[in-house]
């Protein structure tokens, strides 16, 4: 039975997962190369939004379950779950998978299991992790067991999509699988699925890429919607009233660090193959430059024109950045020379023009654009807030206000998705 569990990588995955294992019972030492979010852990403060995270956290650390520290320890297993960004050329960067991977090899013994939780491209663990854990001088498969079992949570609802979400494993042999699942039996309620490295690492990216084709259809539509004139929204409705069809909702673009970024290491692995999840890639990725152009659009008879941009996560109630088509929209429109006020009540970052509060983003305001699906923009009282913009004018790239009472409010109100009239409130 396994008791010491080593994490490497403190993040929006690894924290909480180092969390739930101290919190069944092990004794887990987690591991992060910024000294700064070390020492942001050991005060019992937090790097990251997640509910339920800092009390659960503190919890653990109090009765001494949990550890964190700049450096691996000796544990009878291993998990890497650092970050895998795409680099420039949309390739994936594997750098922190192999530094992570590097870093635990003086402290691997023999029965020890490693597992990578990050998403990566296929053939990553045999390829690229398997070849550095050889430096140990174990035999890998007999004295040293590696695994790839990739985390398939959504922010937000982590705690409970880790216990209950079916898992993925898959072993580089047999023993590793049946290790792996052992452990991560210690909480998890859902199926675990056992299958080779490979085939887990190319499940996730099937997942998230099926959502991004998905997605880059539902934005086509939007386009077409506009320009055909109908409202999509209306339209996608009516269409998943059929029992085989779930077209999902359209957008300013895709972020976060699954569904933006995943497609991409399939088609690193078979750029001529991956046709259809090319095409969706860069629809989706252009979505942004299309809302820049709306926003332009509606503003051209204003002279100075004002803009305010609540929402800088890549979605709801969330304060994660990463991806997020708003910071794309942001420096559009900030490159193009127009005086932007930003607001976002989640994140806490320091961005120029970004401000606190509601009424302040709205001051002298000629254009409200709503660009993160945060309930609090959803349930914004537009009456009250008339009187500090200086033109009433909403743009909703996300479908999430009352168009009646946006409107009721003395609002000129516009949507992507359906043929915009382009006439502001001047």
């Amino acid at each position: 039975m396994m008791k010491k569990l080593c994490v490497m990588g403190l993040g929006y995955i690894g924290l909480p997962t180092a969390v739930m294992f101290a919190k069944h019972g092990l004794k887990v030492h987690g591991v992060d190369v910024n000294p700064v979010v070390v020492e942001t852990l050991q005060k019992k403060q937090l790097h990251i939004e997640e509910p339920g995270l800092k009390e659960m956290m503190t919890e653990v650390m109090d009765n001494g379950r949990l550890e964190v520290s700049t450096a691996p320890a000796k544990a009878d297993a291993f998990i890497i779950a650092v970050p895998t960004p795409i680099k420039a050329d949309k390739t994936a960067n594997l750098d922190y998978v192999k530094s992570a991977t590097e870093m635990i090899v003086p402290y691997l013994e023999k029965g020890n299991l490693v597992i990578l939780e990050s998403t990566v491209p296929p053939r990553t663990v045999e390829d690229v992790m398997v070849p550095i854990l050889q430096r140990s001088g174990l035999n890998i498969g007999e004295d040293l067991y590696v695994s790839h079992s990739p985390e398939r949570v959504l922010p937000g609802q982590l705690f409970k999509e880790l216990v209950d979400n079916d898992r993925i494993v898959g072993g580089i042999n047999e023993k590793s699988a049946q290790l792996t699942v052992e452990l991560y039996k210690t909480f998890v309620k859902g199926k675990i699925h056992v299958t080779d490295a490979t085939t887990a690492e190319m499940v996730k990216l099937m997942e998230n890429t099926y959502r991004d084709v998905n997605i880059a259809l539902a934005n086509e539509f939007a386009r077409i919607a506009e320009k055909v004139g109908f409202n999509v929204w209306e339209a996608i409705e009516l269409a998943n009233c059929h029992p085989r069809v779930n077209i999902h909702r359209p957008g300013p673009g895709v972020g976060g660090h699954c569904i933006a970024v995943d497609p991409w290491f399939i088609i690193e692995q078979a750029p001529e193959e991956a046709k259809l999840i090319t095409t969706a890639r860069n629809i989706n990725d252009s979505m942004p430059y299309h809302v820049v152009h709306t926003i332009e659009e509606l503003v051209k008879t204003i002279d100075n024109p004002v803009i305010s941009l609540f929402g800088l996560a890549f979605k709801g109630n969330i304060d994660d950045m990463r991806e997020s088509p708003s910071l794309v929209v942001l420096e559009e429109l900030r490159n193009k020379g127009y005086e932007l006020k930003i607001y976002d009540p989640y994140v806490k970052a320091e961005i120029p023009g970004k401000v606190d509060g509601v009424e302040e983003a709205l001051s002298g305001s000629d254009l409200l654009v709503i660009l993160t699906d945060h309930k609090v923009f959803a349930e914004l009282d537009f009456a009250s807030l008339k009187g500090f913009m200086r033109n009433h004018n909403v743009l909703d790239t996300r479908h999430i206000c009352s168009q009646e009472a946006v409107q009721n409010a003395g609002f000129k109100y516009f949507e992507i998705g359906s043929k915009l009239p382009l006439e502001v409130h001047v």
